[in-house]
């Protein structure tokens, strides 16, 4: 059984990493950038992976949320709370 967003991860996943972005372009866009699970362990906790997103939990605030990632150069960005 496939999950149901399955089809559009894998459209995006191959977008995100067809054309890799600087972290300077990522930050333009997104703000703040992680560059490695090092930094992203510094301030989240890792739920659930399901490329191109990750699942977090913020250590500040515990706030459950997700960040899309790129492979190479490997950056996370795009911290967006779960509203539910």
């Amino acid at each position: 059984m496939t999950e149901p967003t399955e089809s559009l991860r894998r459209i995006q996943l191959a977008e995100v990493n067809a054309v890799p972005r600087a972290r300077e372009s990522l930050e333009t866009n997104y703000g703040q950038v992680w560059a490695n699970t090092e930094e992203l362990a510094r301030d989240f906790d890792v739920v659930g992976f399901l490329a191109p997103y990750v699942v977090v939990r913020r250590k500040a605030d515990r706030q459950l949320g997700s960040l899309a990632f790129q492979n190479d150069p490997r950056l996370y960005f795009g911290w967006a709370p779960d509203h539910h």
